[in-house]
């Protein structure tokens, strides 16, 4: 316990009384009329003397300078998964936080989503999963969800593991049950899982970004396209040579208020190395593509008044216009090791920081 307070209590907050949710119109809701927060980073927990819980700290994406202290308490071990080794925090999907724990179970949770009751956290047991062949499920790649919450009947939870295994899951349905495939090809091995509204599928990239694989729910089939790239720009010399020296990380993010759908490529490459063991990965590069109809990805600098939001959590864009504070075409990125953002204009780094994040998820904005 001693250790716990020790970690929390150097999370010191730049604002510690409880403030008022800020509001905005209709970012990522296709209401005119729903009010909803801004995005949010969980920025940590204050000791409250109450065991292991922690007083929740959010910052907002259009505003990161400020912490935000609220009166809700969440577990210490949501956040800083090392201390007890029980619980892991494997990824979050509209505010739900997904936690593999040491019995194999995989949870959804709402305790980080500031929206959500206070006083009664939802506490959501997925199914036992089912480990096929040559597969393993102890390690995750990230978790999507077609819906907000997993309440919903028709809500299908996707959980991507490392290596071949995809499963699905409709968690609000009796008797739910995993569907498990096995997706051989190994540039999906890393893959991360998003959910599209406008397909009513769920993508997820090959590495390099040319193979897209989908899972469509009515049907329930896995289909392979391969994307013809188009417009890719003829780079500088020095440029092309650090980005032959990169590792890529593929994310497809889809805009609700747009329909559009973004392939966006990250460029990362070792900053340190800690202890002689472990590497802290830097974001060098951001290329943005446009996915159309017709199975082109087009190199494009300008994405209007959106921006992107990549980190742990599933990634998503929110319009500029109902979100003050933030830029228009820019990615911004949040990791464990780093938070960045991009001017897709001309791909020049805004700003970054290179420091340890816990917790590094973009909450998207949640209704009031």
């Amino acid at each position: 316990m001693s250790l716990l307070f020790s970690r929390l209590s150097k999370l010191r907050l730049g604002v510690s009384r409880r403030q008022t949710l800020l509001l905005l119109s209709s970012a990522y809701s296709s209401s005119p009329i729903q009010k909803q927060t801004p995005p949010y980073t969980i920025t940590g927990a204050e000791p409250c003397g109450e065991g292991f819980l922690g007083r929740l700290t959010i910052g907002y994406a259009n505003d990161p300078g400020i912490h935000i202290q609220l009166e809700k308490k969440v577990p210490g071990e949501l956040l800083y998964n090392d201390i007890f080794k029980t619980m892991v925090t494997i990824g979050s999907s509209h505010g739900w936080v997904a936690t593999l724990q040491e019995d194999g179970l995989l949870r959804l949770r709402d305790d980080l989503n500031p929206s959500a009751s206070y006083t009664d956290p939802k506490h959501i047991p997925l199914p036992p999963l089912v480990t096929l062949p040559h597969c393993q499920t102890q390690i995750v790649t990230n978790v999507s969800m077609s819906t907000s919450s997993p309440e919903d009947e028709d809500c299908v939870v996707a959980v991507k593991f490392l290596g071949p295994q995809l499963s699905f899951c409709r968690p609000a349905q009796r008797n739910s049950e995993w569907t498990n495939i096995s997706v051989e090809n190994p540039c999906f091995f890393s893959s991360r899982v998003m959910f599209s509204k406008k397909e009513d599928k769920f993508l997820f990239p090959g590495s390099g970004g040319q193979l897209i694989g989908s899972w469509d729910l009515g049907k329930e089939k896995l289909n392979i396209k391969r994307l013809q790239f188009k417009n890719l720009p003829v780079l500088a010399k020095t440029t092309q040579e650090l980005l032959d020296s990169c590792c890529t990380i593929e994310n497809l993010v889809e805009s609700v208020t747009t329909g559009e759908t973004f392939l966006v490529k990250q460029y990362k490459k070792t900053a340190e190395i800690i202890k002689s063991v472990v590497p802290k990965l830097k974001t060098e590069y951001v290329m943005v593509l446009k996915l159309d109809e017709e199975g082109n990805a087009v190199y494009t600098q300008n994405i209007g008044d959106l921006c992107i939001f990549i980190s742990r959590s599933e990634p998503f864009c929110v319009p500029v216009t109902s979100l003050p504070g933030t830029n228009p075409n820019f990615v911004y990125i949040l990791d464990f090791d780093e938070f960045a953002y991009f001017n897709v204009a001309d791909y020049t780094l805004g700003f970054s920081r290179t420091r340890h994040y816990s917790h590094p998820y973009y909450i998207p904005p949640q209704n009031i």
